[in-house]
C-alpha cells in the first residue's frame, strides 16, 4: 500500500502548496531544499501529475541531490581537464554500489537539511531512503571492494574513473520458498535510476567475429563480423566533505536504427529484422550469464571484451583530446593507469595492443612498451576453477585479431624463457599463456595478466604470500619486483558512519573529534577507555538499538520473531563450499540436538543464540543450492520447536545485498569467517563486522590473519587448520588416515534421520565422506575442523555470559580496525602502482 503524502494541508496526495516549487539546484537551507524537491516533483515529472506518494517523493529528492552532484561533477572534470594529471581507470565487471541517496547526502554533509526539508512534506528521510532499490551491478566482495575504492578515490581527491557494465537484470533477486532458493530477475531499472546520466555523445563501435585482413605493407586490420555500439551512462561518486566528484561510467550495448531491417519486418519476418538489436540487448542483460553452453561462453566473453574495448576507446579518445596530433604515445603511460580488477578485464591487454598497432600505426615493440607500462593486475583468487581459462576455438571465433596478438605475446615469452632462463624450461608448459592440450586448448588469462602487467598484487598479506610462493612462484623469479600486496579495505563512511549512527556518535564523543571518519587509525584512541563503565554502557545501548532494528527487519522479511537479548550470530556471503556455510549449519544442528537432550534446567543456563545465514548461491552450483535449502529446513524445525526456540533460532536472510548488510552488520555480535585456510583471498565483510564492534570466529585465512594481529588475538575466536597444514591433511585423507570426530558423525546422522524433512541430503553429506574421488573426500576439511570449531563455539558462549568482558572485546575490535580503511589501500595503490597524485578541486 503506497503511503499518501499530505503535508501542511496538501490535498489528494499532491505536493504541499505550502512548499513553493522553485528551482534551487545548490540548496543548503531546509526551505530551499524543500522548494527544490517540490520543483522536481512538478517540473521533472516521471509520474502522473498530482501524485506525490513515497515513491514519487524519493525520485524528486534524488533529483534534488543530483543537481548538487552535477555541479560538483562538472567542476571536477573541468579541473582535471585544466591540470591534465595522470589518471587511473579502474576496470571491473562488478560494482556493488548499494543505495546512493543516504551516501550522497552524507558525503555532501547535507543530511540535516534534507531531513528537515522532508518533514515539511510530513516525511522522514529514512522512509524515503527505503524506496531506493540497490543498483544490481555486482554480486559479492569483488564488486563491493570496487565501490569502496571509488568512494576512497573521490574522498582522497585522486583523478580516477570506474568503468563497468550496466546490467539490466543483475545477477538475480533471491526468493526463499519451501523448496529453497528461487532466482528471479532484479528489477532495479524497471522504472529508472535517478543517479545515472546518459551521455548520448559518448558512443563507440564494438566488433565481434569477423576476420583479419593483411594489407600489402604487412599491417593488419580486423574487419567484418557484427558491430554493436557502446553507450555511456555516468553515475556520480561524491567524495566525503570535498568538492571532488568522480564518475563510474557504465556501458550499455545497443544497435542503431540502420541495423533494423525494415524490408524484412514488413515482410512479416519480425525476429529476423531486429536480430542485432536482440543480440546487443543480451550483452548487458545479466551479470555472469550461465556458461555451460557455447552460446553462454560466447556471451560472457562478449561482455568482457565489450567492457575492455569501450573503456579503452574512451581512454584513448580522452588522451588525444588533450593533445595535438601527431601523438607521442610513449607519453600515454605517464597520463594513464589501467587497473584490472581480477582477470575478467584481461582482454584490455590485447585490445590496447590492437588499437595502438592497427588503429594508431605503432610497431609491436612500442605498443608493447606502452601497454605493459599502463596496465596493472589485481588477483583475487587462488581457487583453480576461478582462474579464468578461455577455450581457444571460442576466442578465435569471436576475437580473431586478439588471438593473433595473444599468440605473439606467448611466442615472445616462450622465446625469452628458452634463451634467458633455461632453468625454467621444465616449468614452461604451466607458465605460458596458451595451453595447447589437444583435448581442451585454452588461453590462461591470469598468466596473460602476469606476463603483460607492470604490477601484480594480492589483496591480503597471506594471499600475496601464497601467490608469490605457490601460484606465481616461477614468474617471481623472473620479475621479483612486479609482485606486491595491497590489503583490502572498506569505506568507513558507508560501513560505520552512515549505517551505524549510534555507534559513530559514541566514537566521536569519546575521541572528541569526528576526524576518524577520514583517518581511521584514530580509533586506537578508544583502547584507553575499553574498561570504562560509562563507555561500555553507551556501547551496549548502541548495540541494542542496532539489534532491535535488525530484529524488526528479520520479522518483516521472514515473519520470524527473534530475541534481541540472544547472541546474534551472523554469516553472510556468497554460498560456496570453501566459505563453509555447511560447517556453520552442521554446528547448529549439533547444538540443536544437544539442547533437545537437555533438561529444562540445563537449557536455562545455556547461552541463547540466533543464527542468521544469508547469501546467494549460483543457480548452477548444486551443492550451494542444497546448503541454502538445508539452512531453511533446519530453521523450519528449530524455530517451531517450543522446547528449544527460546534458546536457539535459525534464520536464512533472503536476497543479501548492500542494503541488507547495512542492517545486519551493526546488529551483529558474532560473525563467522570460517573458510578453509588458504582459500579466501581476503574477505572484506570481516573488516565491516570488526569495525562495528562485532567479534569474529574464524580461521587463519585471508584478512582474518591481519585483523587478529590488529585487534589482539585474545579478542578473536580462532580455530581450524592453517594454510600450511591443508595440503598435508588432504594427503592424509587420501591415504585413509582421517578419523572423524563423533560429534561430526552425530550431526550428519541426525540429518539422515529425516528430522529436517524428506529432502535427500545424501549427495551433500557424501561430499564430506570417502577419501577421494570427484565431489568426495571433504576437500574443504569440514570434518577436520569441526571439533576445533565446536570447542571454540563453546568459548564464545562462555565469553558472552561475561557481559563486561564481551563489551571490552567489542570496543577493542573497533579500536583495532583502523588499518582496514579503503583510504589506506587506495593511497598505497596511488603511490606504489599507479603513480598518481591528489588533484583537489579548489
Amino acid at each position: 500500500m503506497a503511503a499518501k503524502v499530505e503535508a501542511n494541508g496538501g490535498g489528494g496526495g499532491g505536493v504541499s502548496p505550502k512548499v513553493p516549487a522553485v528551482a534551487h539546484p545548490l540548496a543548503e537551507k531546509p526551505d530551499e531544499v524543500a522548494s527544490n524537491i517540490s520543483y522536481h516533483a512538478q517540473f521533472s515529472p516521471h509520474f502522473s501529475p498530482f501524485k506525490f506518494e513515497l515513491e514519487q517523493a524519493y525520485y524528486a529528492t534524488a533529483e534534488s541531490v543530483r543537481d548538487r552532484l552535477i555541479q560538483q561533477w562538472n567542476e571536477t572534470y573541468l579541473h582535471f581537464h585544466k591540470v591534465d594529471p595522470k589518471q587511473t581507470y579502474y576496470l571491473s565487471m562488478e560494482f556493488l554500489q548499494g543505495r546512493a541517496l543516504t551516501n550522497a547526502i552524507g558525503n555532501l554533509n547535507i543530511q540535516d537539511a534534507y531531513a528537515k526539508a522532508l518533514r515539511k512534506f510530513g516525511l522522514e528521510l529514512e522512509e524515503i531512503s527505503e524506496q531506493e532499490k540497490d543498483a544490481a551491478l555486482g554480486n559479492g566482495g569483488l564488486g563491493r571492494l570496487a565501490s569502496c575504492f571509488l568512494d576512497s578515490m573521490a574522498t582522497l581527491n585522486f583523478p580516477a574513473w570506474g568503468y563497468g557494465l550496466r546490467y539490466r537484470y543483475g545477477l538475480f533477486k533471491q526468493r526463499i520458498t519451501r523448496e529453497g532458493q528461487e532466482e528471479v530477475a532484479e528489477d532495479w531499472l524497471e522504472k529508472f535510476s535517478p543517479w545515472e546520466v546518459v551521455r548520448h555523445d559518448i558512443l563507440y563501435p564494438i566488433r565481434f567475429f569477423g576476420h583479419v585482413e593483411v594489407n600489402p605493407n604487412g599491417s593488419r586490420k580486423w574487419v567484418g563480423g557484427e558491430v554493436v555500439q557502446a553507450l555511456a551512462y555516468d553515475v556520480p561518486i561524491p567524495g566525503y566533505q570535498t568538492k571532488n566528484t568522480i564518475s563510474l561510467r557504465l556501458w550499455e550495448a545497443k544497435a542503431s536504427a540502420e541495423d533494423f531491417n525494415l524490408f524484412l519486418f514488413n515482410d512479416g519476418q519480425h525476429d529476423a529484422a531486429s536480430v542485432l538489436h536482440s543480440r546487443s540487448q543480451q550483452i548487458c542483460a545479466v551479470l555472469y550469464p550461465g556458461d555451460t553452453t557455447e552460446g553462454g561462453k560466447l556471451l560472457r566473453l562478449k561482455q568482457q571484451f565489450f567492457l575492455c574495448s569501450a573503456s579503452l576507446q574512451d581512454i584513448i579518445s580522452r588522451f588525444k583530446e588533450r593533445r595535438q596530433g601527431p601523438w607521442n604515445w610513449s607519453e600515454f603511460p605517464t597520463k594513464v593507469a589501467v587497473q584490472l580488477n581480477d582477470t575478467h578485464p584481461t582482454l584490455t591487454i590485447p585490445e590496447l595492443m590492437r588499437l595502438l598497432m592497427d588503429e594508431e600505426g605503432l610497431g609491436w615493440d612500442e605498443a608493447w612498451d606502452v601497454t605493459t607500462r599502463t596496465v596493472a593486475y589485481t588477483n583475487h583468487t587462488v581457487l583453480p576453477e576461478a582462474l579464468e581459462k578461455w577455450s581457444q576455438p571460442v576466442m578465435w571465433k569471436l576475437l580473431p585479431r586478439h588471438m593473433e596478438i595473444i599468440e605473439e605475446i606467448d611466442r615472445r615469452f616462450t622465446t625469452m624463457i628458452n634463451t634467458k632462463r633455461l632453468d625454467l624450461e621444465s616449468e614452461l608448459s604451466t607458465m605460458r599463456i596458451l595451453d595447447h592440450n589437444p583435448e581442451k586448448p585454452v588461453v590462461r588469462m591470469a598468466n596473460l595478466c602476469v606476463v603483460s602487467s607492470h604490477a601484480v598484487n594480492g589483496v591480503a598479506q597471506l594471499h600475496s604470500d601464497i601467490l608469490k610462493s605457490e601460484l606465481f612462484a616461477n614468474y617471481v623469479s623472473i620479475w621479483p619486483t612486479k609482485f606486491q600486496n595491497k590489503t583490502n579495505g572498506i569505506t568507513p563512511r558507508r560501513w560505520i558512519q552512515f549505517c551505524n549512527p549510534e555507534l559513530s556518535g559514541i566514537i566521536t564523543k569519546w575521541l572528541k573529534t569526528d576526524k576518524w571518519v577520514t583517518n581511521l587509525d584514530l580509533l586506537t584512541g578508544l583502547r584507553q577507555f575499553a574498561d570504562n563503565e560509562d563507555l561500555q554502557a553507551e556501547w551496549l545501548s548502541a548495540k541494542m538499538a542496532s539489534k532491535q532494528r535488525l530484529a524488526r527487519y528479520v520479522l518483516h522479511v521472514t515473519g520470524e520473531s527473534i530475541d534481541p537479548d540472544s547472541l546474534f550470530d551472523i554469516q553472510v556471503k556468497r554460498i560456496h563450499e570453501y566459505k563453509r556455510q555447511l560447517l556453520n549449519i552442521l554446528g547448529v544442528i549439533y547444538r540443536y540436538k544437544k539442547l533437545k537432550e537437555m533438561s529444562p534446567e540445563e537449557r536455562k543456563i545455556s547461552t541463547p543464540r540466533t543464527v542468521m545465514i544469508g547469501g546467494k548461491a549460483f543457480a548452477t552450483y548444486t551443492n550451494a543450492i542444497r546448503i541454502v535449502r538445508l539452512v531453511n529446513d533446519v530453521g523450519a524445525v528449530v524455530n517451531s520447536d517450543p522446547e528449544v526456540n527460546s534458546y536457539l533460532k535459525v534464520v536464512f536472510v533472503p536476497n543479501y545485498n548492500v542494503s541488507v548488510a547495512e542492517v545486519l552488520i551493526p546488529g551483529s555480535e558474532l560473525s563467522q569467517h570460517i573458510s578453509t585456510a588458504g582459500m579466501e583471498a581476503s574477505g572484506t565483510s570481516n573488516m565491516k563486522f570488526a569495525l562495528n564492534g562485532c567479534l569474529i570466529i574464524g580461521t587463519l585465512d585471508g584478512a582474518n590473519v591481519e585483523i587478529r594481529e590488529e585487534i589482539g588475538e585474545e579478542n578473536f575466536f580462532l580455530f581450524g587448520a592453517t594454510a600450511e597444514d591443508v595440503p598435508r591433511l588432504r594427503k592424509e585423507r587420501e591415504n585413509g588416515l582421517f578419523k572423524p570426530d563423533p560429534r561430526f558423525e552425530e550431526a550428519k546422522k541426525f540429518i539422515r534421520s529425516g528430522v529436517f524433512g524428506s529432502y535427500d541430503y545424501n549427495p551433500l553429506l557424501e561430499s564430506l565422506e570417502g577419501n577421494s574421488g570427484y565431489g568426495r573426500g571433504d576437500y574443504f576439511l569440514v570434518g577436520h575442523d569441526f571439533p576445533s570449531y565446536m570447542d571454540t563455539q563453546a568459548k564464545v558462549d562462555e565469553a558472552y555470559r561475561d557481559r563486561k568482558r564481551w563489551l571490552k572485546m567489542s570496543i577493542l575490535s573497533t579500536a583495532g580496525s583502523g588499518k582496514f580503511s579503503s583510504d589506506r589501500t587506495i593511497a598505497q595503490y596511488a603511490k606504489e602502482i599507479w603513480n598518481i597524485e591528489e588533484c583537489r578541486v579548489p
